[in-house]
This record gives structure tokens, C-alpha cells and sequence, in this order.
């Protein structure tokens, strides 16, 4: 009987040294929340050194609009890969599926949907999840699609969800969230920001 071979894991590399500032967005829904982002993003990343979107961006300029503040790497949520009828956000360069970041020696998953616990549909492990967006363990995972803010830890894995800074919690266009992810040396510390 042949065996089936898991799908490979569509996932983009990068390496960093140093200690970081890492500014973490995610759920943006440009246009489809409003027509740009609040100024109030552009303000509490004007210190950060990387910034890491964790999907449903739905158009590409997003990014385009962060870079002007710090590099960018994102991860491509269901509203981006033309599921529900939204158009397949286009190829570029700072956009997969699944982001792989090694930092001073930490492994930084970024996906799209990652839960910060078993629950529901994510009734697997931790290393189930992590083999299937990253091709093994992570130290860091950064994710985004529920629209609420999490920092947790599961199984010694930490878990940052940076909720929404336009749509949080699926509800209304209002300013919400942003997140950060300090890194110095193999040490890491991961906040949640109200915009205000």
C-alpha cells in the first residue's frame, strides 16, 4: 500500500541578528475596514526595527505603506489567497503563506490562523501545528485571523496574536490593536498595544 506523503510546507526563510523591536499587525481588511490605516499604527511603530503582518491584509498596498516605517514580511490570510470571493492578493516578495524567522538563535513562526490552545477545529498538538506551517518546532509563533488579542504560551511555545488595529474583535471599523515582540539576545517579550 503506498503511503501518502504530507503536502510540503509553503515557507519563505529569513535570518536576523541582533537584538530587535518588532512591530506585529495583523487583519488590516484595507479596504474593506476603511481606506488606509489609522495614524495611530504609524505612530506606535516609529521605533521598531521589523514588522511582521500577520494576514488579511486584502491589498498588497499595506505593505507598501509599513515599509515606509521598517522592512516587512507577512503571512497570507484567507483573505488573501482568494477564498470567500476576495481576489488572490499578488505575488510579492514579502509574502508567504508561512514566514520562517531565525533570530539570535530563536525560531519565529508567522502563519495566518494558529490557535494559542487546543480548541474546536485545532483539536492537534502544538508540534502537529508547528510541522504544518513551519516544518518543525518554533520557539515564537505569530498569527493573527481571529481579530483578538493574545499573548499566551502553550507548551512552552510562545503565542502572539496582535488582534486587529481597524476591525477588532469583528466588529465595527474603530481603532484597536497592535502588538510588539522585544528581542534581546535569546530573550523574548511580547506585548499587546491599545491604539488610542
Amino acid at each position: 500500500m503506498a503511503q501518502h506523503k504530507p503536502p510540503p510546507v509553503r515557507l519563505d526563510e529569513h535570518t536576523f541578528a541582533g537584538d530587535m523591536l518588532i512591530g506585529l499587525i495583523s487583519d488590516t481588511h484595507i479596504p474593506e475596514a476603511r481606506a488606509s490605516l489609522f495614524d495611530e499604527v504609524y505612530e506606535a511603530f516609529r521605533d521598531v526595527d521589523l514588522i511582521l503582518h500577520g494576514g488579511d491584509l486584502h491589498d498588497i498596498v499595506v505593505l507598501d505603506w509599513l515599509q515606509e516605517l521598517a522592512p516587512v514580511l507577512a503571512a497570507r490570510g484567507n483573505g488573501d489567497d482568494g477564498d470567500a470571493g476576495r481576489p488572490l492578493a499578488p505575488d510579492d516578495d514579502r509574502l508567504a503563506h508561512n514566514q520562517l524567522l531565525h533570530i539570535n538563535g530563536l525560531k519565529l513562526g508567522m502563519t495566518h490562523a494558529f490557535p494559542d490552545r487546543p480548541y474546536g477545529a485545532f483539536l492537534t498538538d502544538i508540534e502537529e501545528q508547528m510541522a504544518l506551517h513551519f516544518g518543525g518546532p518554533v520557539d515564537i509563533v505569530v498569527a493573527g485571523d481571529t481579530h483578538v488579542p493574545v499573548v499566551a504560551e502553550w507548551d512552552g511555545v510562545m503565542i502572539v496574536n496582535s488582534g486587529s488595529p481597524t476591525f477588532p474583535h469583528n466588529l465595527n471599523t474603530q481603532l484597536g490593536t497592535v502588538g510588539f515582540l522585544q528581542i534581546c539576545g535569546r530573550q523574548a517579550e511580547a506585548w499587546i498595544e491599545q491604539l488610542h
